[in-house]
């Protein structure tokens, strides 16, 4: 074993607070909610809890539009709440891991007020500025969230850039003053109390100085900024530089939020010996599910196409960088209904997904309800929406492209964010003991079937599940730092690997559908002891794997 860390060895819990526990009866989940249920979480056996924003903000984007770094949202709680939260966590042995979105800032904060004023003033350089090309916008880049990437500003008779809404204009990284003020703004935050950073979409904190037109796909009135904007070399000065500023004086756990990284820039990212972060989140398979980088483009990924992007981010970082294991997020649906079977295997499917991530190489990051098996939700019309993504996207294509207002929905259903931000299932109680008022958003309905006060009580259910995997990773060094080995890279239906450590070898068989099957065994795992198992078995010798089965096998020799 080498190259041990703390964080390497931490299990991460996301909370968006928006929807994880209102503690005044408001609909809004809160601060003080989240310090209600720490208890929960210690029992759970996470070990770091990641909060999204909860800074001020105008929740254009639900607080991914920042408008004061240094203050809390109102419906979130105080500054203080925050300091007792933190203390209150520490307490139980939970670190506080704090989303830090700087590469737009809200249009509502002081800096972009000022920008706005004219070309002279001290915050006239903060974001990123262009005049009009032949009457038009700067150059061809579409927003994330649809339309162009750029509005006129009359005050300044010029244009800034928005790689998101409008709303949520770019900082300008070329600028050492942006990059001293949001150190200095992190560097709070870690005497706050804070353990460590997710940063979010920072890959897109380098774009190049000539901004320079995407291609254009067919049809596409705007050219896709993710092809030419993320993943600059300069982005990697810019966080050497937080690093040396304000990582290396803490002893913090960093997260960087980068979609288009390969496997090679991850090792520049986060090789042990970079000084950039101590891991990145990759979307390799996210876009594995759409087609032409379009998240609503769907096309469902083959269990061969998932085992060999995994695959090759296990076996292309180790011993030279630290992945990060995730299913689910605040930007993504839910995994028992993406990647599992969320009716007649719902249970087993549940388990079997977090059996054949957990016990990869990496940091496991669960989201809020994940282990409860939530899924996706259903959003009837674009009232129920509260996603700025979505809402901009039914309107897009049901007002300007003419399409049928059902089929935009239904594919809106698929993929939505606001699929993860409905709200967490405390209990079959009203509104799902979330709060005593009116929820934010509506509640999934299954809530009366899928719920964490029924599931503390059941010993077999998917809560009490994954309590057992972290206790394992906790015990076993093996599923921390062990090698990675994929067994049958083209078999259709099961996901099988190895990790080996010291003397110590384990089988981990996942199936990802709900036929019975079988496979050879090979020979050492033949008299294996089972670790741990979403069916009641005892042995694997005839090598039958039931539907939806995850298991794990260990030999000593």
């Amino acid at each position: 074993m080498k190259n041990h860390a703390w964080w390497k060895e931490s299990i991460v819990y996301q909370i968006y607070p928006r929807s994880f526990y209102d503690s005044n009866g408001d609909g809004i989940g809160d601060i003080n909610g989240i310090r209600q249920k720490l208890d929960y979480l210690a029992e759970l056996g996470v070990t770091v809890l990641w909060l999204c924003p909860f800074y001020k903000s105008p929740n254009v984007d639900n607080g991914y539009d920042v408008s004061d770094y240094d203050s809390v949202q109102d419906d979130f709680g105080t500054l203080a709440d925050v300091e007792a939260l933190i203390a209150e966590a520490h307490k139980r042995n939970l670190k506080i891991m704090i989303d830090i979105v700087v590469n737009h800032t809200s249009s509502e904060h002081a800096w972009f007020i000022e920008s706005c004023k004219g070309t002279s003033n001290e915050y006239s350089d903060f974001y990123i500025w262009r005049d009009a090309r032949e009457g038009k916008e700067p150059n061809n880049w579409g927003s994330v969230f649809s339309g162009s990437a750029w509005t006129y500003c009359a005050s300044r008779n010029q244009y800034y850039l928005h790689c998101f809404a409008p709303e949520q204009p770019d900082l300008n990284w070329r600028n050492a003053k942006v990059r001293a003020a949001v150190y200095d703004m992190m560097k709070k935050w870690c005497e706050r109390g804070v353990d460590g950073f997710r940063l979010d979409a920072i890959d897109l904190i380098g774009k190049t100085e000539t901004l320079p037109d995407a291609p254009l796909a067919d049809g596409e009135r705007f050219g896709n900024l993710w092809r030419v904007a993320i993943n600059k070399a300069v982005v990697h000065a810019y966080l050497h530089e937080m690093h040396e500023q304000v990582f290396s004086k803490y002893d913090v756990i960093t997260v960087a939020e980068t979609s288009g990284a390969s496997t090679e820039d991850a090792l520049q990212y986060a090789g042990f010996e970079t000084g950039e972060v101590n891991m990145i989140f990759q979307f390799e398979l996210v876009h594995a599910s759409s087609e032409n980088g379009s998240k609503w483009s769907l096309r469902k990924a083959s269990l061969p196409q998932i085992k060999t992007i995994l695959s090759k981010w296990q076996k292309n970082l180790e011993g030279k960088a630290w992945n990060s294991l995730y299913w689910e997020n605040h930007d993504q649906v839910r995994c028992v209904s993406k990647y599992g079977n969320d009716k007649m295997y719902w249970k087993e499917s549940a388990k079997m997904l977090a059996i054949c991530l957990y016990f990869q190489q990496g940091t496991p990051y669960v989201y809020q309800g994940q282990e409860l098996g939530m899924t996706n939700s259903y959003f009837a019309n674009p009232a129920d929406l509260r996603d700025v993504e979505s809402i901009n996207f039914y309107h897009e294509q049901v007002g300007i492209h003419k399409k049928d207002a059902s089929e935009v929905m239904s594919v809106i259903n698929n993929v939505c964010r606001d699929n993860a931000r409905t709200p967490f299932h405390w209990s079959a109680a009203a509104n799902a003991g979330f709060t005593t008022g009116m929820p934010w958003i509506a509640i999934n309905q299954n809530y009366e079937k899928i719920n964490a006060e029924a599931q503390r009580a059941d010993e077999d259910s998917i809560l009490n599940f994954y309590k057992k995997i972290f206790a394992l990773r906790k015990k076993h060094s093996v599923i921390v730092y062990g090698t990675y080995e994929l067994l049958l890279p083209e078999h259709g239906k099961l996901y099988i690997y190895t990790r080996e450590l010291d003397g110590v070898k384990l089988l981990i068989v996942c199936n990802f559908t709900d036929e019975h099957t079988t496979f050879d065994v090979p020979k050492e795992f033949v008299n294996a002891r089972i670790l741990i198992s979403n069916y009641q078995k005892e042995t694997l010798a005839d090598g039958t794997v039931m539907p939806y089965e995850g298991s794990v096998y260990s030999v000593v020799y």
